[in-house]
């Protein structure tokens, strides 16, 4: 005998509860109950889909965090600069400062752990999109997929480390250093 159907209103409006309560009160303040209440559901209905926070916070991030644009500049330089514009956007929210409690639950959580890194990986996509047509023009040569993970660590890391500890504004010249200290790193270990 199968079981009810999933209620893919429902689940959206879950999210869409929890992605609000996240946005407006961070992540420490969140709780399953409070996303039912939002919802106008049951608190059954969320912890039958999510059995911890962590877990709903993947897939709320998963759901709702801006996407990384599909971007194709023409060159690899301007294409690192576009993806570390989206990566910015996202990291100058608000919400940001609670995601660190969140980052600490990842640990414990290995379902959400595992949902945040296919989130991860999808959002990096179309940054190995752009590796690709560097190498397809001539610009670079082919980048290994640990030197792939690697730049999206140097992409990433200084807007994080940036924005949650050092606690100074991403500015347009940081995200161009960001880009182009990248873009040397790049060249150099993968020049044609």
């Amino acid at each position: 005998m199968a079981g009810r159907p999933r209620d893919l209103e429902l689940e959206q409006r879950l999210l869409a509860a929890a992605w609000s309560l996240l946005v407006d009160k961070g992540y420490e303040a969140l709780s399953l109950s409070q996303v039912a209440a939002q919802a106008g559901a049951h608190r059954s209905d969320v912890y039958r889909r999510w059995s911890t926070k962590a877990q709903l916070v993947s897939d709320t991030l998963t759901e709702h965090l801006p996407a990384v644009s599909a971007f194709d500049t023409g060159a690899l330089s301007s294409d690192l600069e576009a993806y570390v514009a989206d990566l910015a956007e996202a990291w100058s929210s608000p919400w940001v400062d609670g995601l660190v409690g969140w980052l600490a639950d990842l640990r414990e959580d290995s379902d959400a752990a595992t949902a945040f890194d296919a989130m991860a990986k999808g959002r990096g996509r179309n940054l190995g999109n752009a590796i690709e047509r560097a190498v397809e023009r001539g610009e670079i040569t082919a980048v290994s997929g640990e030197d792939l993970h690697l730049l999206a660590e140097l992409l990433e890391g200084p807007l994080m480390h940036r924005r949650l500890l050092s606690r100074i504004p991403l500015t347009e010249d940081h995200l161009a250093a960001v880009a182009a200290t990248a873009h040397g790193w790049l060249t150099r270990t993968a020049s044609p």
